[in-house]
């Protein structure tokens, strides 16, 4: 963590004294208690533990509730760590002066009315930039709720829940919108231990970025939580999620914006950037980020994550006193490709000692109505259940409030969990809650409400357990590197040349400019039969227009597929735009169709994009994504990832593909865009023929988009 006010782009401040500052200063306190500034004034006195110095600022009192206001922040005699803005929206920028000029380290702006509403709100953000990266302080906010610490006692907000929202805990919460932060902060209810909450509105310096970079090296944070309508600045979102991966804190996200209607609330609520929802959810995917669709399983899973770290190989044991709600989570846990344990023998023999024959021992375990006559059974069969060596975690699926039975499930899950260290899962499903429910919350359990949701929620536990055994910690993005400038396009056969130059095989090619020249680039490449193809930058969609010949046999076919093509050329573009005609011979079958495509994404930098090739790609969408730069290992995996991988790895008697060839391929196109990152704006090979395996692969369409110089200078 870098120490002081960096402002550097990949740099992130120390935020302790934001977090946990020793001194405060208050500006637009205020005695009347429904305003900004008195509930503020009302939380950091009566509702928190801060010991530190309180210093409060309003021109109109001298006093306030027995504590003595100045009129300024300059007639502080001190500096304090944090100011906290509760002013009106035209005296935010000359308090934030002030507390510059003074050395405040940071400053909370709960004031709204900026970018959320338009040009004129953005260009005074752009002045409070100025004003953070002029001074050193960082500004938190504007436009948001505050600052939660459960853990240390301290609520830095004007939300009167604060004094009912206090449970703490190992998860720390960053999000941009204030609503969503609030709905997961309440899961308390549920038993959910939350030990800090940062939303920082409009993000105007500080961001969510920073917020998670912070946590990752927080010792009383496990799990990061995160909602987000936009990624400001990918680089510092990847580099401070890469940290919380590095620190093994995993980060389960919600990214609002998918949809088109999602995407313009987005912007609406905090001028976020709300992105390509595919984009967005392939590099959360890579960076390790749990990305989940509702606060519910937001909540599920963070809560999970919070009690245990998983390896990706758990095995699941189903416990119940109903037979139906046991087979009922037995077969969504099957339906979800996860994996019932098989009991050891003692567990078996310790679940037949304890229950009437006609229990069920078997994984599931079917404990009977034996719970409701026996007080000690569930309790010696749940031990044992939680205790068998093969099982990771144990589902206990609750379909009805029992009265006294379901209390003393509860203080058997209690008691059992206290005694092992296999997570015990309750799934209260009935809408009573009752007694049963409080006892497991109080006991330190996390009740989840729905069997489908428990289900879901373990299977993202596992697979980011499968993720973090997979990660390569030396591992960097590539990001996103210079700035968007026009483009232009490369015609097909000068792309290639570029292709062949960096180790990819194309076709031997020629680029004929006249009828005659056609029939003999037939004679010198053609092995029996060619294709022609339009060469011209100007036209990227060649079939199209016209400017495809297959199964040219001869050199009379050539010299009239060369004046069909140039004459449909000339009527897509002007003449001056055609290059010629490319001969190429065709590639006997058999192959398989790839595609493969790397474009500059505006937020997170350049993005390989990989499946099955021509029109299939737009009618199936069967593909993967992967940031750059393309490791050995991560192509493959991209390869594997996509259904079209069945047919690559020969399906249904079909030879095998030269997969190895196709990941050697992969990664000399990435690097090949590395090292021309600053220019290469989108480059696709479509097809990318595949061929059996010895036989490599062979790029037969290319097409580059690029900015500033001319390929032939890179």
């Amino acid at each position: 963590m870098s120490a002081g006010n960096d402002h550097s782009p990949l740099s992130f401040t120390d935020l302790s004294r934001l977090v946990l500052p020793q001194s405060i200063v208050l500006v637009g306190a205020s005695e009347k208690p429904d305003s900004i500034g008195g509930r503020t004034l009302e939380n950091l006195t009566k509702y928190s533990e801060f010991t530190g110095a309180l210093h409060l600022v309003n021109p109109g009192r001298t006093e306030i509730h027995g504590r003595p206001c100045v009129a300024s922040v300059l007639d502080l005699k001190e500096a304090p760590d944090l100011a906290i803005l509760a002013v009106r929206a035209d005296t935010v920028l000359d308090t934030l002066r002030d507390c510059g000029k003074i050395g405040v380290k940071f400053a909370i702006v709960f004031t709204s009315g900026f970018g959320e509403t338009g040009e004129a709100g953005r260009a005074v953000e752009a002045r409070m930039r100025e004003i953070a990266h002029s001074t050193g302080m960082r500004i938190y906010g504007p436009n948001c709720p505050g600052l939660n610490n459960m853990n240390a006692r301290l609520g830095l907000t004007f939300s009167p829940a604060w004094r009912i929202d206090r449970r703490p805990g190992p998860i720390g919460v960053a999000t941009q919108g204030g609503g969503l932060g609030r709905s997961f902060i309440q899961s308390m209810d549920r038993g959910v231990g939350i030990g800090l909450w940062c939303s920082g509105g409009n993000e105007v310096d500080l961001e969510v970025s920073d917020f998670i970079h912070y946590m990752a090296d927080a010792p009383d944070i496990k799990v990061i939580v995160t909602t987000l309508e936009g990624v400001r600045n990918g680089p510092r979102f990847m580099a401070a999620a890469l940290h919380a991966a590095r620190r093994g804190k995993p980060i389960v996200a919600i990214k609002v914006g998918k949809s088109e209607y999602g995407a313009r609330a987005a912007q609406s609520h905090t001028a976020a950037i709300a992105g390509s929802a595919e984009i967005n959810t392939a590099v959360f995917r890579e960076l390790g980020i749990i990305e989940v669709d509702d606060i519910d399983e937001l909540i599920d899973v963070a809560s999970l994550l919070s009690r245990a770290t998983p390896t990706g190989r758990e095995q699941l044991a189903v416990y119940s006193f109903s037979g139906g709600t046991a087979a009922l989570a037995s077969d969504m846990v099957g339906t979800a490709g996860l994996k019932l344990a098989e009991f050891a023998p003692e567990t078996i023999a310790a679940l037949k000692k304890a229950l009437p024959g006609y229990a069920a021992v078997d994984n599931p375990v079917d404990v009977t109505a034996e719970v409701l006559v026996n007080s000690e059974v569930s309790y010696a069969t749940l031990k044992a259940t939680a205790s068998d060596p093969n099982t990771d975690l144990v589902m206990v699926p609750i379909p009805v409030e029992y009265g006294q039975t379901t209390v003393l499930l509860g203080e058997s899950l209690v008691k059992v969990q206290g005694e092992v260290t296999t997570p015990i899962v309750p799934v209260w499903m009935s809408d009573r809650t009752g007694e049963g429910h409080r006892t497991m919350i109080d006991g330190g359990l996390m009740p989840m409400r729905a069997i489908g949701n428990t289900v879901l929620a373990v299977k993202r536990f596992i697979e980011y357990g499968r993720w973090r055994a997979e990660f390569d910690q030396a591992w960097l993005p590539l990001g996103a590197v210079g700035e968007a400038k026009t483009t232009a396009n490369l015609s097909e056969a000068r792309t290639k040349a570029l292709l062949e130059a960096a180790g990819i095989p194309v076709p031997e090619g020629v680029v004929a400019r006249s009828a005659d020249e056609a029939a003999q680039a037939f004679r010198d490449v053609a092995n029996g039969k060619a294709v022609m193809k339009i060469v011209s930058p100007a036209i990227t969609h060649k079939t199209d227009i016209g400017g495809v010949c297959l199964g040219i046999a001869s050199e009379s076919n050539a010299k009239a597929a060369f004046e069909a093509i140039h004459a449909n050329g000339c009527k897509a573009c002007a003449p001056g735009e055609i290059e010629g005609v490319l001969v190429e011979p065709m590639l006997p079958s058999p192959f398989v169709e790839a595609v493969v495509g790397i474009h500059r994404d505006p937020v997170f930098g350049h993005i390989c994009t990989f499946g099955l090739g021509g029109v299939s790609i737009e009618l199936f969408k069967d593909v993967s994504r992967r940031l750059l730069p393309l490791t050995p290992k991560s192509a493959r995996q991209m390869i594997a990832e996509t259904r079209c991988y069945e047919l690559l790895n020969g399906h249904r008697g079909q030879p095998a593909c030269d997969i190895d060839a196709l990941v050697d391929a992969l990664v000399k196109l990435s690097d090949f865009v590395v090292r021309h990152a600053s220019q290469v704006d989108e480059l696709e090979i479509n097809p990318l023929a595949v061929r059996p395996q010895g036989q490599g692969v062979t790029a037969l369409d290319a097409v580059l988009s690029y900015q500033g110089m001319e390929p032939s200078q890179w």
